[in-house]
């Protein structure tokens, strides 16, 4: 055997042994080889830093295949993935194999394809050592940081928590925004929508925007009546009509973050899931009679960089496919930011050959999902823009004026491949009509509004604040994610993102004990000076020497005047002892227990208040953990084994509206149906089970006297509205 090829997933080892014949052995390290150890800090401090790594019990056998391999061999390449992690593993199986540096090749596969590897494979270079130490201070600042926190945090919460350079940010991010929600005070508006009519059709809708030359805002019902009677007894009266052509240019291909963010928008991915289609898409699929290839380029990625040859492809492609109308007179070319990491290209198909359609039978229904929005996301961004009419109507009522807008397309452009809101539909039409002209009131909508508060992070949008922020970098935003939640930092509901007691209590400990280091600007810093080191402009002693003097002094004053977390007051005595009641943190999760332990020894489990009762027994639903996470179980096991999905406490809100039932005292509250759904009932539910799917508000009808009304579409209706006599 004259050459070994060494990368990291089995899946890529198959596919490049494939290209490069029975005279290549290729072997896969299946990830890191050498690592820090578990059991201590494994970074001498006193000396400069120095990570002292070793070989873990699990990766002896590969390590020891390796080793054969490279004895065996005339010439060694090292083909780990192309970014930080992959020079990092590159560097620690050359410092293993103990070989002559003149037989070790770098090796860089951006695309697992035939030509790809081969071309790579005729080019090879060193291993990155500046690269590499960019890797090794992070590993050694995440190191410091965990090493220290978590043990605080077991001393002082419970064991089993964890702490990180990022990941505590993370946190911290979406507990302030939680912070934000509940300091938020809802504020009303009322909103003006005219139905008009001109000489011609449609009837388009019009809305306010302007009240005596100043953005409009109405706050009362009191202000919204009085306007809503001076506009019905004024004269709608054209103002301006203006028109112009609109060009929307096409969005870059895909980097790491915006996958992450448009799978989810789209499809609904966790970010971990994206990450793992994308792994299997770049390491490659079977394709039947087209062999067995990589599909994408490298998934890690946060550059908007594409290869010229693939540009020229893409060109190709969209000429034949739509004409040259459809192409742009040259390529286009999208920039990156500063501090962009430009080490490879952004996400693309490997060859445009390779259409949704042709893999399709290939591909599970996820990946193709995937593929088909990596491909013309890629294909779009090389097309001509999309070119719209786009109308806007000023009219006049007294003081107010409304705007109607409405857009035509009049050439798709990259709405032809790539889009969703902008598929190329048209905008609702508007009459033709010139100013002076009156238009006829068909209908006017007047909406009481409350102004709603920041909404919570869900994992794309908060992959989108960390890209924004400079914190982390694409091939972590998975793991940060992943990490919070299987801490029981924070839950998701539905998409969103909530922090738990737990988490909020983690989170107001460390950033009050380390107001500097778990700090957005702080860690974007960081991040900065690492791609420092990448660029040999910075050290690592003297970054680690100023991270660790700081967090020392924190450290030591963390360590004396935090106080162990005995639990959060739930304002209940116990039934045993009537001392104070509090929600604890163990293994297992949260439960109930008494503050005067272990002279006391009560404790329940924490009872599913927010939930509907067991649906096949009617026992109360209790908050259980098990190795996926919290959930909810039967108290009535082991006669009763029902489970169900868990959800956060979801806050009821008071509709202002009095159960109608006859003798009941209880009032319509927001609550939560089993398959997540908003619904309003009683209060006093269970006694009393009235519900109803439509919000209710506390406005007498005028026709029939009914103390209140409910929300119908964007109407407010009577409940009995099919009663009246004019209906």
């Amino acid at each position: 055997m004259k050459r070994l090829v060494i990368v990291e997933s089995p899946a890529k080892a198959r596919t490049i042994h494939r290209y490069l014949g029975k005279d290549v052995r290729v072997i896969a390290s299946v990830g890191h080889i050498r690592d820090l150890p578990k059991s201590k800090i494994g970074v001498d401090v006193e000396h400069g830093f120095e990570p002292q790594y070793l070989i873990p019990r699990d990766k002896k056998k590969i390590v020891t295949e390796l080793k054969s391999g490279a004895k065996s061999a005339e010439q060694i390449y090292i083909a780990t993935d192309p970014d930080r992690e992959g020079e990092a593993i590159a560097w620690h199986i050359a410092e293993i194999l103990d070989a002559d540096p003149e037989r070790i090749h770098r090796v860089l596969f951006q695309q697992i394809t035939r030509q790809a590897v081969q071309a790579a494979m005729n080019k090879p270079g060193r291993i990155d050592a500046d690269r590499v130490e960019a890797q090794q201070t992070r590993r050694i600042l995440d190191r410091l940081m965990g090493y220290h926190l978590s043990p605080l945090l077991w001393k002082k919460v419970r064991r089993g928590l964890s702490a990180g350079r990022v990941q505590s940010v993370a946190l911290r991010m979406i507990c302030d925004r939680e912070s934000e929600r509940e300091a938020f005070v809802s504020e009303e508006y009322w909103t003006f929508t005219a139905e008009l009519e001109a000489d011609q059709p449609p009837v388009f809708k019009a809305s306010l925007e302007k009240l005596h030359g100043k953005k409009a805002k109405i706050s009362t019902e009191e202000e919204a009546r009085a306007l809503e009677n001076e506009l019905r007894a004024g004269t709608f009266t054209v103002n301006d009509v203006s028109t112009a052509e609109k060009k929307k240019t096409p969005p870059p291909p895909f980097t790491t973050a915006k996958l992450q963010q448009e799978a989810h928008r789209r499809f609904r991915f966790p970010v971990k899931k994206t990450m793992k289609l994308a792994q299997a898409l770049y390491e490659g699929k079977n394709l039947g009679e087209h062999g067995e290839q990589g599909l994408i380029t490298y998934m890690r990625t946060d550059s908007l960089r594409i290869a010229p040859e693939a540009l020229d492809e893409a060109r190709n492609h969209i000429m034949a496919a739509f004409g040259s109308e459809y192409l742009p007179s040259k390529p286009r070319i999208y920039k990156n930011k500063n501090s962009i990491q430009d080490a490879h290209e952004a996400i693309r198909p490997s060859s445009v050959e390779l259409t949704p359609e042709l893999v399709k039978p290939h591909l599970s229904p996820e990946e193709w999902k995937l593929y088909a929005l990596i491909y013309s996301r890629f294909v779009a961004s090389q097309m001509a823009p999309a070119v719209l009419d786009h109308t806007e109507i000023k009219i006049d009522n007294g003081p107010a004026m409304f705007k109607a807008k409405g857009d035509v397309v009049t050439f798709p452009g990259y709405f032809r491949v790539y889009g969703e809101a902008e598929n190329g539909k048209d905008d609702p039409r508007l009459p033709a009509v010139k100013p002076g002209q009156d238009l006829d009131l068909a209908d006017l909508e007047v909406k009481q509004n409350f102004t709603q508060p920041p909404p919570r992070y869900t994992e794309a949008t908060l992959v989108k604040a960390l890209e924004e922020k400079g914190i982390g970098r694409p091939s972590t935003y998975a793991s940060i994610i992943s990490t919070i939640q299987t801490r029981d930092y924070c839950l998701k509901d539905d998409q969103a993102l909530v922090p738990t007691q737990l988490g909020r209590t983690v989170n107001t400990m460390l950033v009050s004990s380390f107001p500097d280091i778990i700090n957005e600007a702080y860690t974007a810093n960081l991040e900065g000076q690492l791609d420092q080191i990448e660029a040999g402009d910075a050290k690592r002693f003297d970054i680690l020497t100023d991270f660790f003097k700081k967090f020392t002094l924190d450290l030591d004053e963390a360590t004396k005047s935090i106080e162990r977390v005995r639990g959060i007051p739930i304002e209940e005595p116990c039934p045993k002892c009537g001392k104070e009641l509090l929600t604890k943190f163990g293994k297992k999760g949260q439960f109930i227990g008494c503050s005067n332990y272990p002279e006391c020894d009560f404790t329940r489990d924490i009872t599913a208040d927010d939930a509907e009762p067991c649906e096949k027994c009617g026992s109360p639903m209790v908050l259980k953990r098990g190795r996926f996470g919290q959930f909810y179980a039967c108290s009535g096991y082991p006669d009763c084994k029902n489970t169900r999905k868990f959800k956060t406490a979801f806050k009821a809100e008071d509709t202002g509206v009095a159960c109608p039932r006859e003798g009941c005292e209880g009032r319509i509250v927001s609550r939560i149906s089993k398959k997540g759904k908003v619904f309003y009932g009683c209060s006093a539910y269970p006694k009393c089970d009235f519900a109803m799917w439509s919000k209710p508000l506390p406005e007498p009808c005028p026709i029939c006297g009914s103390p209140y009304q409910i929300i119908k579409g964007k109407k407010t209706v009577c409940p009995a509205q099919e009663t009246h006599p004019e209906n």
